[in-house]
């Protein structure tokens, strides 16, 4: 038992390491998920300029990635769609109606030329074996714009999930640039959906946005959906909008989907009803606001880290001109390498060199006549002479010898000399060429990836306060049924979904339940009324009851504030028979009683001048047990009989 105990905390932990690290989780350093980094590399792999199906480039990425092609075709669809790195053509779906892309056998796709820009870079790429160790993948791209929050991410994983908006291509940059320049940023984000979005409570990535789709209520019979919030589509919210019609939440008259390459839904509203009625609902009831909560959570060091916004520019910023460097650092190496190549050939043409070799008959002798000649230029070269250097040269065609053109050879090494002095300079001032790279892609594509989603502060709308009192309550004294769809009987008052409903039986039992659609309370109901705080507050309950065991009467007076909902509570205690009750002020209790006399007797109480108590109070001993009725009559009647 203990080693399958062991067996399974083993591969447990094996199993949750793999899938945050290799499925769900985004890299920090490339933004990418390991699906999508094979999905590029294998576009780079293949790339010619030229489409290629989808099922070829899903086939190529099954090289890296080892968990089939339904994930692979997924994956890239969604890649496709954010239209950052990959070219289109056929039907990838629509994200603004959810319906899906055609089979993988119909589609094309290509890399787009900031793909190719800010993504590649083999010599600086660090590779590793793929699944099965036939080919080297990369650990991550060399990516030299913050992609965690350009492409944005979601993912589950073993006890742990991530969830990043995307943000706007040109501001990202422009705040990374900030940041080199030492100066401060703030950054939100940016729905590809459009709508509004309130980021108050953004909490730099890890905190939650509101987001609502753009209603267009310029006509007051109907509203026009434009835009969609976070994570809806036109059939989600068309949905939730029937939904809600169908709970009486909200009174519309039908909706209609006119979306094409814009979206584009009419709701028509009842008759009766105008768009300032229905918008606070649509906003609270509906999907047209959503909540979304965010976790910036991503692979660093090889272990899941938290991450903000500062910190994942920061991180970035450094990065980018970490790459610049390695690059500059290369280039500058190709750049000694060709003046090398080419200093050797002048020399090795212009002093006859070649030559010397004619009468040699071995090649050990010939490298040894070359390596010789070339000692009294060794300064000029500035490096060592090797036989693959040798070997080069031997390899000059007599043609290109005879027509060697020695003005030129010069021409090009002081090209490149000056190449060479240009990086020196950015080698020296790599923040200044880092922002310049970042000025250089700004102008290609500040145009192509305008904001979509407007930034402003939302009051959030509460649901019982938007909710529409449409429903009406009705009881039937004759079957003793209480609910909004109780046939016959009297409407007491209108109420929303979101109501609380208070009810008093005959017996002074009451129970306070959400609006009912039809419930049995049985005959002879006292009251039922809104159960909401400001009338609790409001109605003062006053009765009168008997004692059975002293036989004595009693008046009470209360409100009913506290109380737990679907709980029978009682307003006389367990020895008591209530007589009457009222809600009215302006009255008095008037009990009946038997003299000596045997002429019956009356007394008036007037209930304002009993002090309100809780529920549980016993109330005031107002006459003699010989009291036969109770009854509240108004102070004015009384003061009439009176004159």
């Amino acid at each position: 038992m203990a080693y399958i105990n062991k067996l399974f905390d083993e591969n447990f932990l094996e199993y949750a390491s793999y899938v945050i690290k290799e499925r769900a989780i985004p890299h920090l350093d490339d933004g990418l998920k390991p699906v999508q980094r094979r999905i590029l590399q294998s576009l780079h792999d293949v790339d010619d300029g030229k489409f290629n199906k989808v099922a070829n480039v899903v086939g190529h990425a099954m090289q890296y990635h080892p968990h089939g092609d339904a994930s692979i075709y997924e994956a890239l669809v969604n890649l496709a769609n954010k239209e950052l790195f990959i070219d289109k053509q056929g039907n990838f779906g629509n994200t603004l109606t959810g319906d899906p892309a055609s089979a993988a056998r119909y589609i094309e796709c290509r890399l787009l030329p900031l793909g190719k820009e800010v993504l590649f870079g083999p010599e600086i790429t660090e590779f590793t074996d793929s699944y099965d160790g036939r080919r080297k993948e990369p650990i991550t791209l060399p990516a030299k714009i913050p992609l965690p929050l350009i492409l944005g991410a979601e993912g589950i994983a073993v006890g742990m999930s991530t969830r990043m908006l995307p943000h706007n291509f040109v501001e990202v940059l422009e705040a990374e640039q900030a940041h080199l320049r030492g100066e401060e940023f703030e950054l939100f984000p940016d729905v590809p959906s459009g709508g509004i979005i309130d980021v108050s409570n953004y909490n730099q990535g890890n905190g939650k946005i509101l987001s609502r789709a753009r209603l267009d209520s310029s006509d007051p019979k109907r509203i026009v959906v434009r835009e969609l919030p976070y994570g809806v589509t036109t059939e989600s919210l068309i949905a939730s909008v029937e939904a809600a019609a169908r709970s009486n939440k909200i009174k519309i008259g039908a909706i209609n989907d006119y979306t094409t390459e814009n979206v584009e839904i009419e709701i028509k509203l009842s008759r009766g009803v105008h768009t300032e009625d229905v918008l606070d609902g649509l906003y609270a009831f509906t999907d047209c606001e959503v909540s979304v909560s965010l976790n910036m959570l991503m692979i660093r060091d090889e272990k899941p880290a938290v991450m903000s916004v500062p910190e994942v520019i920061e991180h970035h910023s450094g990065r980018l001109v970490e790459l610049l460097e390695k690059e500059l650092l290369l280039e500058r190496g190709q750049l000694l390498d060709k003046i090398h190549a080419r200093t050797l050939e002048k020399i090795f043409i212009v002093e006859k060199i070649y030559k010397r070799i004619e009468p040699i008959k071995t090649v050990p002798g010939i490298f040894r006549t070359v390596h010789k000649g070339f000692i009294p230029f060794s300064e000029e070269i500035g490096r060592d002479v090797s036989d693959d250097d040798v070997e080069r040269l031997l390899k000059i065609p007599i043609r290109r010898i005879s027509q060697f053109d020695i003005e030129r050879m010069e021409d090009e090494i002081k090209q490149l000399q000056d190449r060479i002095d240009v990086v020196d300079y950015h080698l020296k001032n790599l923040v200044e060429y880092a922002l310049g790279f970042l000025d250089g892609i700004l102008e290609k594509y500040r145009n192509k990836y305008p904001r979509k989603s407007e930034i402003v502060s939302l009051h959030k709308v509460d649901v019982r306060e938007a909710a529409q009192k449409n429903l009406k309550v009705k009881y039937n004294p004759d079957t003793g049924y209480l609910g909004y769809e109780a046939s016959g009987g009297r409407v007491l008052f209108d109420a929303s979904v979101y109501d609380r409903v208070l009810y008093i039986k005959k017996d002074g039992s009451y129970l306070i339940t959400d609006v009912p659609d039809k419930l049995f309370v049985g005959k002879g109901m006292l009251y039922a009324g809104l159960a909401d705080k400001e009338t609790c507050e409001e109605v003062v309950f006053t009765l009168v009851y008997r004692n059975m065991e002293n036989k004595y009467p009693y008046i009470k007076r209360c409100r009913i504030i506290q109380y737990i909902l679907n709980r029978s509570y009682n307003l006389v205690p367990d020895e008591g028979t209530l007589i009457r009750l009222t809600t009215k002020e302006d009255v008095a209790a008037v009990v009946d009683f038997k003299q000596k006399s045997l002429i019956p007797g009356s007394d008036q109480f007037p209930v304002s001048d009993y002090l309100i108590k809780g529920v549980k109070a016993r109330g005031v001993r107002i006459k003699p047990k010989d009291f036969t009725s109770a009854r509240f009559i108004s102070l004015k009647t009384l003061e009439k009989k009176e004159d």
